[in-house]
């Protein structure tokens, strides 16, 4: 069987490799980032699931799956404008794992679609960038549709993640599994709510608050019973990349996070726990 050994929230905010690379060591971003990093390499991983929500370079209106996965050798990113300090990496996957996934996912209920021969933009590619250095452990992608109405219910995505538990969990391989969640809390990008000449802003700070008293008791039902669509929609445009976090959640056994540090400039905050 399979065996989770860590868990983390991130964010994924494009300019941070560059913002980071600018500042140095000193780097307030950097050093929470690093602190993922240097828990998850003790966590020993073998292969790391992410949850995120594409931002329509993977997908488009065209071609628009709630829930999605990627299956294959592996991938490349990030397929949007790299920042300066950030490469485009060649990432190695697990594609039995993925299909694993996949196949029960869709036997219990949870109509998963399929990707091969793809690539990942920044929301996949910051994280990782950060906290998998090298891309030295294989990485599978989980798109889950946050960012256009309608989203999926918070439980249900709560309920993706618990059923993905059990099929690693009965997975017949001796495997080392870590999850990630990424994405923002309260968010506008290019929206009404963003202050003349800026392209992004933070329009709710009390529900990066909320959010992060949840989190940090280790409730995860009453994150879910408060993440609903309007309130999610109500923190911005991008609200809904809560969804990933919560689908993560779904492996900490409402355990509270070792750490937990909000950045408010941004919406958003790093956490992890050790399993």
């Amino acid at each position: 069987m399979a065996h989770i050994v860590a868990a983390y929230g991130l964010p994924h905010t494009p300019f941070f490799p560059s913002k980071v690379e600018e500042e140095g060591p000193s780097s307030p971003t950097g050093v929470m980032f690093g602190e993922a990093r240097d828990s998850l390499a003790a966590a020993k991983p073998d292969v790391i699931l992410i949850f995120d929500t594409d931002h329509y370079n993977t997908f488009f209106f065209d071609n628009f799956p709630i829930l999605a996965i990627g299956i294959d050798e592996g991938f490349r990113g990030p397929n949007d404008e790299p920042r300066g300090g950030m490469p485009v990496y060649d990432v190695p996957s697990m594609p039995r794992l993925a299909e694993a996934i996949r196949d029960e996912g869709v036997r219990s209920g949870f109509d998963i679609a399929t990707l091969r021969d793809f690539s990942c933009d920044h929301s996949v590619m910051v994280p990782l960038h950060f906290v998998n250095p090298g891309m030295k452990w294989p990485v599978i992608p989980f798109f889950i549709s946050g960012h256009v109405p309608p989203l999926p219910p918070a439980r249900r995505c709560f309920e993706l993640g618990r059923q993905i538990r059990r099929t690693l969990e009965a997975y017949p391989e001796d495997l080392r599994v870590a999850i990630i969640g990424t994405g923002s809390f309260s968010l506008e990008v290019f929206g009404p709510r963003v202050r003349l000449g800026f392209t992004d802003g933070v329009p709710d700070p009390e529900w990066v608050h909320e959010v992060c008293r949840y989190l940090a008791a280790g409730d995860t039902e009453g994150l879910i019973a408060a993440a609903t669509e309007d309130r999610m929609h109500a923190a911005g445009n991008v609200g809904g990349e809560l969804l990933n976090w919560i689908a993560m959640l779904a492996f900490t056994d409402n355990r509270k996070p070792d750490f937990l540090d909000k950045q408010m400039e941004n919406g958003h905050a790093y956490a992890g726990w050790r399993l």
